[in-house]
């Protein structure tokens, strides 16, 4: 039996490697030909719309994370800066990239993984946003 917890997380996961796909410009057909519904995607994770999130500042969605588990830190911080730099970068958005900044520089450090392709990411933010 799967609990709330573990759904969640579970949806986190699959969220984060389809934005990831997204991102490298690679989506699956059976996922991405349907376009992600963002809202009801953060309304199963946060409780409360993909609108309601990006309204908050940096400050209060790490505030969110930290009233998780400390072992699933990690992953909200991948899947929020897979998101908002998707969105971001579709929405010539740099209030969306900066946030992505803060969450993939969050995600290394809680991670303890050495992501080269997130690292590059978040020097290519550093110049978009100069």
């Amino acid at each position: 039996m799967i609990t709330d917890k573990e759904f969640t997380l579970r949806l986190i996961r699959q969220l984060s490697q389809a934005l990831e796909k997204l991102i490298l410009d690679k989506p699956e057909e059976s996922l991405m030909q349907k376009e992600l519904d963002f809202d009801s995607l953060m309304r199963d994770i946060f409780k409360m719309s993909f609108t309601e999130i990006s309204s908050k500042t940096k400050e209060e969605l790490i505030e969110i994370v930290n009233e998780r588990q400390e072992r699933d830190h990690k992953d909200y911080y991948e899947m929020l800066g897979n998101l908002f730099y998707f969105k971001g970068k579709t929405e010539s958005n740099n209030d969306f990239l900066d946030k992505a900044k803060t969450f993939y520089e969050l995600y290394l450090q809680t991670s303890g993984i050495f992501a080269l392709p997130v690292i590059n990411r978040i020097s290519e933010i550093k110049k978009a946003l100069e």
